[in-house]
């Protein structure tokens, strides 16, 4: 039987759930897709870049063809595309073209579509982490977990990315769950149960095939689990250090049939875009990825104003947020019933992040720019404000949790309105950029250089009919990517040899999209088979990550 206030803690459990739900599917399709979005679409389509149409003009259309569902495929041959032209496990792509197998009867847009499942899965992680801190803490200390990821902007963002940082989140934190659990019966039972050991095996077997990071977690949680079994002073450190070892060789065991594959990923060029660490940057960068789990306020493309006054109140209420919880942490780390749990996820998080440091300094590639790789600690993150905060306010009256939630809210009713958390390279800006006269026919040339220009350049080709749809939709619109090889000549040479525009005899306009171009570079003439010559615009180039140059052709 239900008493009135479980009935009222359940109930607010639910309203926290919902509050979670609209927040991830709010404008879900609003933000254009980007170039990751686009690699996410097209293998969990059951397609390659085998499939994209180069070294041709083509109507802007014929690129959207490319994002239907090919039937019948099986996940190892969605593997074998991964592991030829991509670089990552296969496990999501896999359960991606499921699901998406499932919604194409259903008719909804394949941006939506494309979305939804990571939605669920961040919609999964609050339940996950309310027990978490339920077990770790207490069952109010859970709806408060439960209520800062709800409206974290951070995990709002993730959420309503097509990217696979929602599910090994997820993960994280269910095998979180498990570690909790297990640091429970080292302190009251003084012995590990089997069965929570082997569902915490398979959880994290299960994450090594969704995403690399997974190993720093979980790397990160054997350690941790050392620590509590010397902290705790438990009795029986061979049984413990048996279960400990016996669930590393089966996690390892079950990913030996991809680890060559992971282990040619890590050369591949399409890493090489991280840039090195500038000295201390990496550290400060932290500091921010921190701040915006919290609160994010528009500072990106904004007038300085703007900029200036949003950046200070974020850095005010982080202040402000980070002296309750450093207080909270202290009073849980002071009290005896939560000393130990405290212990479990602060080394947990402490782990992850020296092990960022570690990887950024050694490896010369600085992950700290992209605030998104957090995922990896951010559930720990979560479970330890959310228990400080509560610690902190118990016995008083409860003003924090409505502060989070409003501040969550405005933070991330800006994310879903495509104010914070910028879609990289912009696509919607290029496309408005490009259609500078939608009365006039229109050409965009992508010179690409390796597959990730392939997929940036869908992107700007998807975003490039949504807009000229919107605006002038007689007008034609023609797409084609030529390749850079061996050097940027090849593009001018297809480019006057491309008979599909033979038939433009009025005045059009040709933007070239350059990557690894300097603005000097561009020729103030370039030749098309008409016969026609077209002149460089000076006064129409761009550069949002890379660069793009428009031509008037008479």
């Amino acid at each position: 039987m239900i008493n009135n206030k479980q009935y009222q803690h359940y109930l607010s459990l639910l309203l926290i759930l919902f509050l979670g739900i609209f927040l991830r599917f709010w404008q879900l399709d609003l933000k254009p897709l980007w170039m990751d979005e686009i690699i996410t679409s097209l293998f969990s389509l059951g397609k390659n870049y085998n499939d994209v149409p180069l070294e041709v003009v083509l109507p802007v259309e014929n690129f959207q063809k490319i994002f239907t569902f090919n039937p019948g495929l099986s996940c190892s041959q969605i593997a074998e595309n991964l592991a030829n032209q991509s670089t990552h496990p296969p496990l999501f792509f896999c359960w991606m073209y499921g699901w998406l197998g499932w919604l194409r009867y259903l008719g909804n847009g394949w941006v939506f579509q494309v979305r939804s499942l990571p939605a669920i899965f961040g919609i999964a992680t609050i339940i996950a982490i309310y027990f978490v801190n339920r077990i770790a803490f207490s069952p109010k200390s859970g709806l408060m977990a439960a209520l800062v990821m709800s409206v974290s902007p951070f995990a709002v963002y993730l959420s309503q990315e097509a990217r696979h940082y929602t599910l090994p989140m997820l993960l994280i934190t269910l095998s979180l769950l498990g570690l909790v659990q297990i640091q429970r019966d080292i302190e009251k039972r003084q012995q590990v149960r089997l069965w929570i050991v082997l569902l915490w095996t398979i959880i994290n077997a299960i994450g090594l095939y969704i995403h690399y990071f997974f190993i720093l977690a979980l790397a990160a949680e054997y350690m941790t689990l050392i620590a509590v079994m010397y902290v705790s002073q438990a009795k029986n450190k061979r049984d413990i250090w048996l279960s400990i070892i016996l669930s590393a060789l089966g996690v390892g065991i079950s990913f030996l049939p991809w680890i060559m594959v992971m282990l040619s990923h890590s050369h591949r060029a399409e890493t090489d875009w991280v840039p090195a660490p500038a000295h201390i940057a990496p550290l400060y960068q932290t500091f921010i990825g921190w701040l915006v789990m919290v609160i994010a306020l528009p500072v990106e493309n904004q007038p300085i104003v703007i900029t200036i006054v949003c950046g200070l109140l974020m850095i005010a209420f982080g202040i402000w947020i980070g002296r309750l919880i450093f207080q909270g942490l202290t009073l849980l780390w002071r009290s005896p019933p939560s000393h130990l749990p405290t212990l479990t996820l602060i080394t947990f998080c402490a782990c992850v992040i020296l092990e960022f440091i570690a990887l950024i300094y050694i490896t010369g590639k600085d992950i700290t720019v992209v605030p998104r790789y957090n995922f990896v600690y951010y559930p720990s993150f979560c479970a330890l404000m959310a228990a400080s905060l509560g610690e902190r306010e118990k016995g008083k009256r409860q003003k924090i949790p409505y502060i989070i939630l409003l501040v969550g809210f405005i933070s991330c009713i800006f994310v879903t309105s495509n104010l914070v958390f910028q879609k990289p390279f912009e696509p919607d800006k290029v496309a408005k950029n490009m259609n500078l006269q939608p009365e006039s026919p229109l050409v965009v040339v992508m010179a690409y250089r390796n597959n990730q220009d392939i997929a940036l350049g869908l992107s700007f080709a998807a975003s490039l009919q949504t807009e000229r749809i919107h605006t002038f939709p007689q007008s034609p619109t023609k797409f084609a990517f030529f390749k850079q090889s061996p050097d940027f000549q090849s593009v001018w040479q297809n480019l006057s040899q491309a008979k599909q525009l033979n038939n433009y005899i009025d005045k059009f306009n040709i933007w070239i999209i350059g990557p690894g171009r300097r603005r000097g570079e561009y020729p103030q003439n370039i030749a098309i088979p008409t016969g026609k010559i077209c002149t460089i615009d000076k006064t129409h180039h761009y550069r949002i990550g890379i660069p793009y140059q428009l031509y008037q052709c008479p």
